[in-house]
């Protein structure tokens, strides 16, 4: 069933749960999301950021996307993750996405207030959802490739006493704040300051917080951000790796010199991406907690 990401972060609300966002780049990934949420009956956030258009196009990708939405049977948002044009909020928009996330985190203030609620405005003529970002996670949306080192000097904290000026100017419906998370892989365990998170919904209505760079985080920290008030976790390098993983260990384990088919990598790659999912969901639905 397909729903905006207000509908669904309000479903998030009520429960006092967060509702994982998993990017899909390739069909085997899109299953997997789907298949995972399903199994475990769990609401879902399918996206798609502007940085994977290398690896398959938003015009090819995003109607599989709705499709697999609407013949779900529980509640499903499509996303589209760091948008960084306007122009390309509109493409996700015209595909019939039902949610969007400008991210003008790296301009100066005013700009990202400005596009942010441009995006509110065009959104709305499709009766769509807005994120937007305030803050830096330091690190580009790209998955594959990126480890998080010592520190990043590149993040850029939300500052909670300049939110609510930002969500009343540009009408959002959820806001992504950086409180210590980054993207990629985490070499050392994050230090994670939930007061951000705490003191942005005090701002801001209790706005949906969003956490970003959600890979790799302990279960602990994720409840804990859940109770402060974040609504959607993005995940996607890990469970790429694990998709990596999987196909890997196929490998390893038909020996050297045998013929390796590319239909059975893509198989185990899907079932490894499962897998990982579902435990996640797990965690972010608050179960076992």
């Amino acid at each position: 069933m397909l729903v905006t990401l207000k509908e669904i972060l309000q479903i998030a609300e009520e429960k006092k749960i967060a509702v994982g966002a998993f990017n899909a780049v390739n069909l085997e990934s899109l299953q997997a999301n789907f298949q995972a949420a399903e199994e475990i009956d769990v609401p879902l956030i399918i996206q798609f950021a502007q940085c994977h258009e290398s690896l398959i196009p938003l015009e090819l990708i995003g109607p599989l996307m709705i499709d697999f939405a609407k013949k779900a049977a529980g509640p499903v948002c499509v996303h589209l993750d760091h948008g960084e044009t306007l122009e390309y909020l509109q493409e996700a928009l015209e595909i019939g996405f039902t949610g969007i996330m400008y991210d003008g985190s790296t301009l100066p203030y005013e700009e990202n207030l400005a596009n942010s609620a441009k995006a509110v405005e065009m959104a709305g003529k499709y009766g769509a959802s807005v994120e937007a970002e305030l803050g830096s996670m330091g690190r580009r949306e790209s998955g594959a490739g990126d480890v998080t080192g010592e520190e990043d000097d590149t993040k850029i904290y939300t500052d909670p006493a300049q939110t609510k000026d930002f969500v009343t100017r540009t009408g959002i419906d959820a806001l992504a704040c950086s409180f210590g998370t980054t993207h990629g892989i985490y070499l050392k365990a994050p230090k994670l300051d939930f007061n951000v998170v705490r003191e942005v919904r005090r701002q801001c209505g209790n706005i949906p917080v969003v956490m970003h760079g959600g890979s790799g985080v302990s279960r602990e920290n994720y409840q804990e951000a859940i109770r402060a008030g974040v609504r959607k976790i993005n995940y996607f390098t890990y469970m790429d790796k694990a998709g990596g993983n999987a196909a890997a260990e196929y490998i390893r384990t038909i020996g050297e010199g045998a013929p390796v088919f590319f239909t059975e990598v893509s198989a185990k790659a899907r079932e490894g991406m499962k897998e990982n999912v579902k435990s996640a969901m797990e965690v972010f639905a608050m179960r076992g907690n």
